[in-house]
């Protein structure tokens, strides 16, 4: 499992940006189409919105990629 350090003072990041910048999509117009297709999950549960703030401790898991947690 990779995990993503939230930069100090940062309580949140959104999972749009999150997923750029794990590489899980190549560019920030292909994030709705990934979340839209179901293939992302944060904590287990199905995720489609790309605002979606991703906050310490979650676990963002990409269909076809390494699981994320957020730290």
């Amino acid at each position: 499992m990779r995990t993503v350090e939230l930069r100090p003072g940062e309580d949140t990041i959104r999972l749009g940006q999150l997923l750029k910048l794990v590489d899980a999509v190549p560019t920030g117009a292909q994030v709705k189409d990934v979340l839209v297709t179901g293939a992302v999950r944060v904590n287990g549960e199905p995720e489609d919105r790309r605002g979606r703030q991703v906050r310490r401790g979650d676990v963002v898991s990409v269909e076809g990629a390494e699981d994320v947690r957020v730290t």
